[in-house]
């Protein structure tokens, strides 16, 4: 771990670390989300 000098420096180091798990987030989900509704097939009734 880092040694964090000041306190902007702690604040841009959190800052970045908070972005990239907010961009894994939505890359992901929608993927999980796709993941999720492509294994359900409507049965077809005649």
């Amino acid at each position: 771990m880092e040694i964090f000098y000041s306190l902007q420096e702690f604040m841009t180091y959190s800052k970045g670390i908070t972005y990239l798990i907010m961009g894994a987030i939505l890359i992901l989900m929608p993927l999980y989300w796709l993941f999720l509704t492509d294994r359900d097939e409507k049965k077809e009734t005649y």
